[in-house]
């Protein structure tokens, strides 16, 4: 074989080469246990199961939930602040107008550019647009408008967390995406393979916010009955190092914590020493050990140590002996490690989730949302009926071009360069660990008809004047085919463009398959297919 004049069928050839050792490969793509749970900016990998390809399938192809809910929130945008105002000034200013909102609900992003707005979020599923108005005026701040939602960074935040969640959950995989609606609105939409829906929605629900609080008696007592103080002292982002879940046989279920000791800071950016210096303020290292009654007498609690997730208390700790000892020493500092300690292993493991992950900026809507569930079984159903759909097409097209010509050099190199695409699709879809829906597979079998239709042009066109007598009478009849194919691959990838951007739910699966089989058969399998009918029909 003359390469030079073949090489159109060798690069079809490393195709599907390359298209093979991504389907078949151990290791390759994301297959099986190979894949990680891990994801880009917008999706995590589905898992495809245990098959013996490297295929993903989607939550309609392998069972699991589905949720999809806006976030809870108000934003006001063009507020009107001072030169010189901090962002902590009008969080503070905003969360004190608001009834039953706290400074940490609010979110303000002062302008830095000329081109650029000051906005003012509020993150409570509780306050409305007036209110939020109300508080702003009472503030003095001047604002364009108020509106329900929250901005592209606190959705692009919550995403990011949720990925991360779903990540150190250990759960199989899954995709988490912000999606816009052609009416504007924006929801975060989490499908989630092989989970149950209970699982999916306690996941990614809460919002994980982990406070450690100090409880212990006030300094100034007023009448007979003891007053209590409670202190917050540790965030999520107090914490440079989190270990994983255990349960310690004198300990009981906990996460070991490392907090942030910042080697050149002061005592306001160094969480370690403040930590130090408040259990020694307020009494820990001396009448607080081992004084914690929270369990037996809540309203007489003593001194304990509160983990806090999303303002319940999880657990109520005693300060030990030995931690206490190395805050009268000031030697904590040196290696500021405890322990935080729950009543079982399932809100230890919650914990440790909500530690590494972080806080949501934010809550979903779950009322405003909606949720499914779909049995791994009847996902199993779908996948059989997709292969017996793909299958049945492929047979209705053999079918059907037999019948048109009759000539098996003819028909045969159609159906084998037709089915060629469908499977360096496939094999493309494996390298890059696209989870394959229902969307998917129409969009394959679409790639078929229409890359048969462009084969019977090419065929029709070639022989339609007669008998082929040289390479060259084949090339130029084969170019007027090539022009009409390209024009009416222009005008499909035109088309199909807007579904394949626009979040239209499957509808964009459909778009994106379609339109990578036309480039594909354009730019490889059609020129191909032309080497190969060349070959045969021509002797010269």
């Amino acid at each position: 074989m003359d390469v030079r004049d073949n090489w159109r069928v060798i690069l079809l050839a490393v195709f599907i080469v390359a298209s093979g050792v991504a389907l078949f490969s151990p290791g390759v793509g994301g297959g099986g246990d190979s894949a990680p749970a891990g994801g880009n900016a917008s999706a995590v990998e589905q898992t495809g199961g245990d098959g013996p390809t490297n295929l993903q399938y989607g939550l309609e192809l392998s069972g699991g939930t589905r949720i999809r809910a806006p976030v809870n929130g108000l934003t006001a945008e063009s507020v009107e602040v001072q030169p010189g105002t901090t962002a902590p000034e009008v969080e503070s200013h905003v969360a004190r107008n608001l009834s039953g909102v706290q400074v940490s609900d609010v979110n303000t992003q002062i302008a830095q550019a000329a081109n650029e707005t000051t906005t003012v979020e509020v993150f409570s599923d509780n306050a409305t647009t007036d209110e939020l108005e109300a508080a702003l005026d009472a503030s003095g701040y001047g604002y364009g408008t108020v509106r329900q939602g929250v901005t592209e960074q606190t959705r692009n935040d919550i995403v990011r967390t949720l990925q991360d969640k779903i990540s150190q959950a250990g759960l199989s995989g899954g995709r988490v995406q912000d999606v816009t609606t052609t009416s504007g609105e924006n929801f975060i939409v989490i499908e989630m393979p092989n989970a149950n829906e209970t699982e999916v929605r306690d996941l990614v629900t809460e919002r994980g916010q982990v406070q450690v609080v100090a409880t212990f008696p006030a300094a100034n007592q007023t009448g007979n009955q003891t007053q209590y103080r409670e202190v917050p002292l540790l965030t999520q982002g107090d914490f440079s190092r989190i270990g994983s879940a255990e349960n310690d046989q004198q300990i009981g279920p906990n996460v070991e914590v490392q907090l942030a000791n910042p080697s050149e800071a002061d005592d306001e950016e160094n969480p370690a020493q403040n930590f130090s210096n408040a259990m020694r303020r307020f009494g820990f290292t001396g009448e607080g050990i081992q004084a914690c009654n929270w369990r037996t007498t809540p309203d007489e609690p003593g001194y304990c140590l509160y983990t806090v997730v999303d303002g319940e208390v999880v657990y109520a700790a005693n300060m030990a002996e030995t931690l206490a000892q190395t805050f009268r020493e000031e030697t904590f500092t040196q290696t500021p490690t405890f322990y935080m300690s729950t009543t079982n292993m399932s809100e230890a493991r919650q914990l440790q989730i909500h530690l590494q992950a972080g806080a949501l900026p934010a809550s979903l809507d779950m009322d405003a949302g909606t949720s499914y569930f779909l049995a791994p079984s009847l996902a199993q159903e779908f996948k059989l009926y997709s292969l017996i759909t793909g299958l049945v097409a492929a047979l209705a097209v053999t079918v059907v071009v037999f019948l048109r010509y009759g000539d098996p050099k003819v028909a045969a190199p159609m159906l084998v360069t037709a089915l060629s695409e469908v499977f360096i699709l496939l094999g493309f879809a494996a390298a890059i660990r696209l989870p394959l829906d229902l969307s998917h597979i129409a969009g394959f079998i679409a790639v078929i008809g229409t890359g048969v239709d462009d084969l019977i042009i090419i065929a029709d066109e070639v022989m339609s004047e007669g008998e082929v007598n040289s390479s060259r009478v084949f090339q130029n009849r084969f170019r007027k085919a090539f022009w009409v194919i390209g024009a009416a691959a222009a005008t499909t990838i035109i088309a199909m463009s807007p579904l394949a951007v626009l979040s239209l739910g499957d509808l964009q699966g459909f778009a994106i398959i379609t339109i990578l089989g036309v480039l594909i058969g354009v730019l490889v399998t059609r020129p191909a297919y032309g080497d190969i009918l060349r070959s045969l029909l021509t002797d010269k």
